[in-house]
């Protein structure tokens, strides 16, 4: 009898995705890192170059007795976990990625931040301060920035800060 295979995602070290799931692919593991093109202008010249829709994130397709060779691939640090246990993507939802970076372009991922989150702004005159989230009104989110001995709140667009998420430790290498 054969195993059912299922989607799950790894985190990544910062900046290996698009690595990790080539260095998976060579040990015939079922990977998707789902890729944005995005235009970088030069002085000189304007470049379109590929970059990961989910930073930090891979999705592998493998089987219960697979799973765990996956934490073994140079870059991977741990499976996301939903209450306690690797969590598991549904088929349907890798497929609708697919088919909307096909349909659409130049598309963003913007995650909205819940209350009490570490934030770091980054756009504006406030641009790389860091802060925590105090509160969330549909895209506009109110934080709290400390500078200078001082408490500073301030309202931005979810799209103008990114969250810190505490990323797992790396290994020693």
């Amino acid at each position: 009898m054969s195993e059912a295979f299922n989607w799950y995602v790894v985190y990544t070290r910062p900046n290996w995705e698009k690595k990790v799931s080539s260095l998976l692919k060579q040990r015939d593991i079922e990977s998707y890192c789902p890729l944005q093109k995005i235009t970088r202008n030069w002085s000189d010249r304007k470049k379109i170059l590929e970059t990961p829709l989910f930073k930090g994130y891979v999705f592998v397709h493998v089987h219960e007795g697979q799973k765990w060779t996956v934490t073994e691939v140079p870059g991977v640090l741990n499976y996301v976990h939903w209450l306690g246990r690797p969590a598991k993507i549904r088929t349907e939802e890798i497929e609708n990625i697919k088919k909307f970076l096909r349909e659409f372009e130049d598309v963003t991922v913007n995650v909205i931040p819940e209350v009490e989150e570490n934030v770091e702004v980054t756009r504006g005159i406030l641009m790389n301060y860091k802060g925590i989230v105090l509160e969330v009104c549909g895209k506009r989110v109110k934080v709290k920035i400390q500078s200078l001995g001082i408490e500073m709140t301030a309202v931005f667009e979810a799209s103008d800060l990114r969250v810190l998420k505490k990323m797992p430790n790396l290994p020693n290498s």
